[in-house]
């Protein structure tokens, strides 16, 4: 099964990061080897390491990127490959911290000035030296909106990049932003090489080489069977274990699976949940989960029909089995929640705020009588919804089958429309796709350790505000949140965002969900953690043995 969302700006995104906490507890990623969740599960903190090197390894992707540049990076399939090859301006780490990355450091000195130092000697691909010429430029391509960037909603409040030495660069904010630096960690912060963009032109990305700076450069890809990666051996860095890794693209989820037990790839992420068994009990290796910054909703893309009562909507949420769809659409791997933010997301924040963000949130347990009386309150008995379904995974699909179930239990007529998976994405980006659906199920992650990643779409006129909720309060605290650097300041505003949301159901929070990741006995290293969708993950896998 495959996770489901999209990235924030105009791109769609199949499913999305601080730490995907399916943990009891809001300690973050664990130190060791976390125990048994209520679930019965175990996340682990990272794979053993790497005991030498290899000539190269396989693995497994469900899709093949359409393209590698980085403005595009907004899925799954890209930025898997694409974080080995392309570094940013910062780091985020498998324990999902931020570190100093291309830039050796970075300065806040004053709230709307941030200031990169970079660090010296550091080599694209092509041989050439990565100067604060590239930089500005790389950062500019996503402002461009030509270009129609995926992250260009992340530099919105940027008022200009400009070099302020040979290794210096410097930008300017319209405000204070406390999400920017973070995303500095994200493909929003890929620099690559001003010359080879400009020498590729409109096939950057596609043809040729990247002209990055990461442990491997782009070798040969082979259009729908795989991409090759090379290692390099100027990188700056710790250099990659493996002189190879090769990305095979295998759509089928059994052919996955299969390819995984018999040896043709070596491991992967976005396991399918119905194969967790069969992998965990093959032998051939081990699957891992880790935290992964994601949570399973309800997305509810109209409230012009029943829905835009909010006691239809408690209805729903009270009426969901939510444990019998982490069983068997989640494979047992997940945990219920009444939260559309993950736990983990908070961890960075004192006691109090967690306990003001996670305290009185509507019920999980599944409730009919109280929701038929809500129903019947509403007036809404007999009313029809829609809600679309796919076979592009069981988040999805099952998900979808447990809301009309509920509906049906508590007297509303729940319609399924069914989306071909490769037309599921325009959910997120058509508005026309969307028309006649009132609701879909959509798997979040967060691309920073922030739980304003979520909560930011529920602001009048945010891209996944599909419902076009709009309330003045809530669009003041987003943005009062925005501006506050101080982590315990912030995080006490986003707990009233958080309570908003939840009090509202602007969505219908159903569970979080792990990383899962398998690797068979000849390799390790990977980290277990959403960390891979942009730090450098395949320069750890090594032998295991």
């Amino acid at each position: 099964m495959l996770p489901t969302r999209p990235r924030r700006s105009a791109s769609l995104v199949t499913a999305a990061l601080c730490a995907l906490a399916l943990t009891a507890g809001c300690s973050g990623p664990p130190r060791g080897d976390a125990g048994p969740t209520a679930s019965g599960f175990q996340l682990s903190a990272t794979t053993p390491p790497a005991k030498g090197e290899l000539d190269s390894f396989t693995w497994a992707l469900y899709a093949e990127p359409q393209t590698l540049d980085y403005l595009m990076a907004f899925d799954y399939p890209q930025n898997t490959i694409l974080s080995n090859v392309c570094e940013s301006l910062m780091r985020w780490t498998p324990q999902l911290t931020v570190q100093p990355g291309l830039a050796a450091k970075a300065s806040n000195t004053d709230p709307t000035t941030w200031v990169y130092d970079l660090r010296p000697g550091v080599h694209f691909h092509d041989g050439s030296v990565m100067t604060a010429d590239d930089v500005v430029y790389s950062l500019g391509r996503q402002m461009n909106p030509d270009n129609a960037a995926a992250w260009a909603q992340v530099f919105q409040n940027v008022l200009g990049i400009t070099k302020t030495g040979p290794l210096q660069v410097t930008v300017k904010l319209k405000a204070p932003d406390s999400q920017f630096p973070q995303y500095m960690a994200t493909a929003a912060g890929v620099v690559a090489s001003k010359a080879g963009i400009e020498k590729a032109g409109k096939d950057y990305g596609t043809t040729g080489g990247l002209d990055c700076t990461g442990p491997f450069q782009l070798g040969t890809w082979n259009k729908g069977q795989s991409i090759e990666l090379r290692r390099f051996d100027q990188y700056w860095g710790t250099k990659a274990n493996s002189a190879k890794a090769v990305f095979s693209f295998l759509t089928d989820p059994s052919a996955r699976t299969n390819a995984m037990l018999s040896g043709e790839v070596d491991g992967g992420y976005l396991i399918p949940t119905e194969s967790y068994d069969r992998l965990s009990r093959s032998g051939v290796g081990k699957l891992y989960f880790g935290e992964g910054l994601s949570t399973v909703n309800v997305n509810v893309t109209s409230m012009q029909g029943v829905l835009g009562d909010t006691r239809v909507r408690k209805a729903l949420s009270l009426a969901l089995d939510r444990s019998g769809f982490v069983k068997a659409g989640l494979g047992g791997a997940g945990s219920v929640t009444g939260s559309l933010t993950t736990k983990a997301a908070w961890a960075a924040y004192p006691d109090s705020v967690r306990s003001a963000a996670f305290g009185a949130l509507p019920p999980t347990a599944q409730d009919i009588e109280q929701a038929k009386t809500l129903i019947k309150e509403a007036g809404a008995t007999g009313r029809t919804l829609t809600v679309a379904t796919s076979s592009i995974g069981q988040d999805v699909s099952l998900l979808a089958t447990a809301v009309q179930s509920a509906g049906a239990q508590i007297g509303l007529d729940v319609k399924l429309k069914t989306i071909a998976p490769n037309a599921f994405s325009a959910l997120f980006t058509d508005p026309k796709a969307r028309e006649g659906i009132d609701m879909f199920p959509e798997t979040y992650y967060d691309s920073i350790t922030d739980p304003l990643d979520l909560l930011v779409n529920f602001r009048t006129g945010a891209y996944q505000n599909f419902a076009g909720y709009s309330d003045k309060a809530y669009d003041a605290l987003v943005d009062q949140a925005t501006a506050a650097y101080d982590p315990a300041q912030r995080g006490a505003i986003e707990a009233k965002l958080q309570q908003t949301a939840a009090q509202q159901l602007l969505w219908i929070p159903v569970a979080e969900w792990p990383t899962a990741v398998f690797m068979n006995k000849r390799i390790t290293g990977a980290p277990t953690t959403i960390s891979y969708l942009y730090y450098p993950w395949a320069a750890d896998v090594g032998a295991a043995r």
